[in-house]
């Protein structure tokens, strides 16, 4: 059984991380082949990225069995070569991203989860920073994006208490962007995937960009990138379909450059 499912259809990667008896936890097959799909995903087929879990996790972040495992990848490795680059890779992607969190959201699950563009939630999802339960430190990108999204005094309680946080809290926070009942959990969230496949690309790249770039950045700077990538997107074939239906009262038709 594959670690990863992987899918295009009508424009979107559906990538699905598959090990529903370990709540879809990393071994390094499974970083390995996450790695592989997310390179596929640059294709210029694939317009947004959804990724999901199958079972009742989203993912228990990093399977802790392999750790001691003398054959086994080693915790020295395990940053390095299997969640770092899945963290860059889910920036760099020029393309929204959207975690649809079916369930547990654990670890460097959690933090792979706060990585993507988008995050969505089942209304029985749970966050958790789980690191210093074992005497860790927050990794895959857990101490940059958490602090970020909600606020450096709440982010270090969560970190050190290691708190189980639900999706109506993590909402509330600002942690994740929606949650949506069981019932309607697959079809609204694969809904929001189709909606941003069907939007112009191109400027949600440079949106994306811009959004990374602004924490870091002088108000002069961050204004000096937005006219920079407001000429790119004003140059695409999108913008152009985008002004011509508002003029002519239709609905456009962007074709993602």
């Amino acid at each position: 059984m594959a670690e990863i499912i992987f899918e295009i259809n009508n424009g979107i990667a559906f990538v699905t991380l598959n090990r529903p008896e370990k709540l879809n936890a990393f071994n390094r097959p499974m970083a390995l082949l996450l790695q592989e799909k997310l390179t596929a995903c640059k294709d210029a087929a694939v317009r947004c990225v959804y990724l999901t879990g199958t079972g009742k996790g989203f993912c228990a972040g990093q399977d802790l069995e392999e750790i001691p495992d003398p054959t086994g990848t080693g915790m020295n490795r395990i940053l390095k070569e299997q969640f770092n680059p899945i963290i860059i890779q889910l920036q760099q992607l020029q393309k929204p991203v959207v975690a649809a969190v079916n369930g547990v959201a654990a670890g460097a699950g959690a933090n792979i989860a706060l990585a993507c563009d988008i995050v969505v939630a089942h209304e029985q999802a749970t966050f958790i920073q789980a690191f210093s339960k074992i005497g860790l430190i927050p990794d895959s990108g857990g101490t940059y994006f958490l602090p970020r999204l909600i606020g450096y005094q709440k982010a270090m309680a969560l970190m050190m208490l290691g708190d189980k946080v639900s999706a109506t809290e993590a909402c509330t926070m600002g942690m994740i962007y929606k949650i949506f009942q069981a019932g309607e959990f697959e079809t609204a969230s694969k809904q929001l995937a189709n909606t941003l496949a069907a939007m112009p690309t191109q400027a949600l790249a440079y949106i994306k960009q811009a959004l990374q770039t602004s924490a870091d950045q002088t108000l002069e700077k961050q204004l000096a990138l937005e006219d920079e990538l407001q000429q790119k997107a004003a140059a695409t074939h999108d913008f152009k379909e985008g002004v011509a239906a508002f003029m002519q009262k239709r609905a456009p038709h962007f074709k993602g450059h």
